[in-house]
């Protein structure tokens, strides 16, 4: 049974998020203001937590920032807004997905399974015997989550690390950027091609000697990219 965590201060958007999660077998924790809902999350460790921007005692944004500091849990971040800025910021802080209210329980729905599938994707491709992955200077310690360059920690975003993880462990296979679309973020995000893009380039950033010349995270030309095999 998947644990859920809601924050969220408008009672009658928790009681039917609620409704539709228990209907997906999930045990349901609930918090109504930023420093409640931050603090069940670090105590109850959940499968996946819905977060609201707009909260009494600390907004959504700080919340999810803290809660990055301790935790890779899921998170899908609500709000009322509608800008672009304001769903860059969510994802840019850790945020796994957004939904702008008001919204469909259909689509509710559709991206928490999503979001189940592509953990359980993720568990799936990264095989419990490859815990510990090195190569030459980069060192990856999927259980504890942790990257080091040198002995040096590497400090990544969630997507950065499932993208690094993921290819690491297939070293040599080529991922579309349709495919890290549908297995990092769980579903297709049409026309979001450029959002695989960007991550690639800050993790890239973090990882590689030489941003002009990768040595980890390859570019498969006119396919997308690969982990290099030859280390």
């Amino acid at each position: 049974m998947a644990k859920v965590l809601i924050i969220e201060d408008d009672l009658e958007i928790i009681n039917l998020l609620e409704i539709h999660l228990k209907d997906l077998s999930c045990e349901v924790i609930k918090a109504s203001d930023g420093k409640a809902g931050l603090k069940k999350a670090l105590e109850q460790n959940p499968d996946l937590i819905i977060l609201d921007i707009a909260l009494p005692e600390m907004d959504g944004i700080e919340v999810c920032q803290k809660i990055r500091m301790h935790q890779s849990t899921p998170i899908i971040m609500l709000t009322a807004k509608s800008e672009e800025i304001d769903r860059v910021l969510g994802l840019e802080v850790g945020a796994d997905d957004y939904i702008t209210k008001p919204f469909s329980v259909r689509e509710f729905i559709a991206r928490v399974k999503a979001i189940f599938r592509r953990t359980k994707l993720i568990k799936e491709s990264i095989s419990s015997k490859n815990a510990m992955l090195s190569f030459e200077a980069l060192k990856v310690d999927i259980e504890k989550r942790k990257v080091e360059i040198d002995g040096d920690r590497i400090e990544l975003s969630p997507k950065e690390f499932e993208l690094l993880t993921l290819m690491a462990s297939h070293p040599g296979k080529s991922y579309s950027r349709s495919d890290l679309l549908r297995l990092i973020w769980g579903y297709d995000f049409e026309g979001y091609e450029h959002t695989v893009n960007s991550h690639i380039n800050r993790l890239r950033a973090k990882i590689e000697p030489d941003m002009n010349h990768p040595k980890y995270i390859l570019t498969t030309w006119g396919i997308g990219y690969k982990f290099n095999e030859d280390l």
